[in-house]
């Protein structure tokens, strides 16, 4: 299996992106998926090459076994040289399994095998802007996700969560708890307010609207977008000072 077998480019990626995905179905080809999707950023048309992740999901035929984690493990290994390999994650399905959305699936990530879910989020994602990049597309494999299901998973996920995050002050000095943090309420907020998913550009739009403060949303857009970063004084304690009463709110209002 080949990047020539795909039956969708990647739109605007960059020739390093390209090149790794193409290496990967390469690989992937031992293991005769029926599907390999792209989901998150890449399937949404915000995906900025060096920055953003790979979020890929592979359908197998068979069942996932002690072979097949062995195997993955060493195509995986062997991608390890690549540029932006450690951005690829790829979480493994078969058709067997992937109706149940708490089942945890072998899944690539973060330069280790484990297992997790595939949420009611991505699997929105993937019915609604899914990028096929081999064989079947979702809707002839991944059961639909209705809006009670995702708005619940939404709400349960910002509740138990999210909320408990933000009281733990010392993760909030690092960007990645400030970023996914805001963006992910952002994001949440639209799926419950207007029933739509939107991308990180969209969320960083919208988060000045909703009272986040300024200074730190322009602070993740400078870094996520290449620009020249700026130090925001404070910017974990303002970051959790909107979060938690904003959390709370949401919630009340949806849970």
């Amino acid at each position: 299996m080949t990047r020539s077998d795909a039956t969708a480019p990647l739109p605007d990626a960059g020739a390093a992106t390209e090149a790794l995905v193409g290496r990967f179905l390469d690989e992937l080809g031992a293991l005769a998926p029926l599907a390999v999707w792209a989901h998150g950023s890449l399937g949404g048309g915000d995906y900025q090459e060096g920055r953003s992740d790979l979020d890929l999901i592979a359908v197998l035929d068979g069942p996932v076994t002690t072979r097949t984690v062995w195997r993955a493990g060493r195509l995986h290994a062997r991608l390890r040289h690549e540029p932006l390999a450690p951005l690829l994650h790829c979480t493994y399905l078969t058709p067997g399994t992937a109706a149940d959305a708490e089942r945890g699936h072998l899944t690539w990530a973060h330069g280790r095998l484990f297992r997790r879910t595939v949420t009611p989020v991505t699997r929105r994602e993937l019915h609604t802007f899914g990028l096929v990049l081999h064989g079947e597309p979702p809707k002839a494999l991944l059961p639909p996700v209705s809006d009670i299901e995702l708005d619940a998973f939404v709400v349960r996920d910002q509740r138990e969560f999210w909320r408990p995050v933000v009281d733990r002050a010392h993760l909030w000095d690092r960007d990645v708890w400030v970023d996914l943090g805001l963006l992910t309420f952002a994001r949440a907020t639209a799926t419950l307010r207007d029933g739509r998913l939107i991308s990180k550009s969209e969320a960083l739009d919208l988060l000045p609207t909703l009272g986040a403060p300024t200074e730190v949303v322009e602070d993740i857009r400078r870094r996520r977008y290449g620009e020249r970063a700026e130090e925001v004084p404070y910017r974990g304690e303002l970051t959790r000072l909107f979060l938690g009463p904003a959390i709370d709110d949401l919630v009340a209002v949806h849970g």
